[in-house]
């Protein structure tokens, strides 16, 4: 019996609740411990199996509907369902707020984890990760889009970058409130769903990119620590920027 629309978004939110539901956990249960020092988040330097699971399970998700005809079937299901939906261009500005808003929160005074620099560096190796594993899959996997018109379907490059700005503002304000991570990740989930009632995405297409994204994101906060100390330690560092008349580049000296 097909799946209906009904049972196939409910499991789709359901996945993507898991994640707000386990950011709110990870910030109420520490408060009863001992010291927030022996908390496992995403903090620098900081990494934990557990962080993996639900980014892992989202991406694990996505890469099996590349052959399972179980979940080809759910994305087909819903796509019939959603296929007389209004389209809408909100999503083309949504995927930002989230990543937006640690910045906007910071001018306002509301203060986070980082300053500006440190919040720039972090987002920015997040931005560089992710979007470096998206182009990846898109060129390998070529997928068929929805509406038929390209072949890079696989994953969103707009749920991305949704959920890596949720989890990035989930992180400098967890502290503050837990309800910022809420509002960041609603938004995010917002810009999933509309990427499949605008005939943009399977259902596979924006799971898997939401984890990457969240993943991302948690990575760049193992790795701020030490990105933070080469570009910004003691040691003298340069670049020299070079044109040779076909291509722009540059090197990195740096002296410990």
């Amino acid at each position: 019996m097909p799946l209906t629309l009904k049972s196939s978004m409910l499991a789709f939110l359901l996945l993507l609740s898991g994640t707000i539901t386990a950011a709110v956990n990870d910030t109420i249960k520490p408060a009863f411990a001992d010291s927030l020092k022996h908390r496992a988040d995403a903090s620098e330097g900081q990494f934990s199996v557990k962080q993996l699971i639900i980014p892992g399970v989202m991406i694990g998700y996505g890469v099996a509907g590349l052959n399972s005809k179980w979940i080809r079937d759910i994305n087909k299901n819903v796509r019939q369902d959603l296929r007389n939906n209004t389209h809408t261009s909100v999503d083309e500005f949504t995927l930002y707020a989230p990543a937006a808003s640690v910045f906007i929160l910071n001018a306002a005074g509301v203060k986070g984890k980082h300053n500006f620099r440190q919040r720039a560096v972090i987002y920015a190796t997040a931005a560089l990760l992710s979007n470096g594993i998206v182009k990846s899959l898109k060129e390998t996997t070529e997928v068929t889009r929805p509406n038929g018109l390209v072949h890079n379907s696989f994953p969103s490059g707009h749920t991305t970058a949704a959920f890596l700005g949720a989890e990035f503002l989930f992180q400098e304000y967890k502290d503050v409130s837990v309800w910022y991570g809420v509002a960041g990740y609603t938004v995010a989930t917002a810009t999933a769903v509309m990427r499949l009632t605008n005939d943009r995405h399977w259902v596979m297409d924006v799971v898997a990119g939401a984890g990457i994204g969240i993943l991302s994101t948690k990575a760049a906060y193992w790795l701020h620590p030490y990105i933070d100390a080469l570009l910004f330690g003691k040691g003298n560092a340069m670049i020299m920027p070079f044109y040779n008349g076909q291509q722009f580049g540059g090197n990195l000296v740096y002296q410990f």
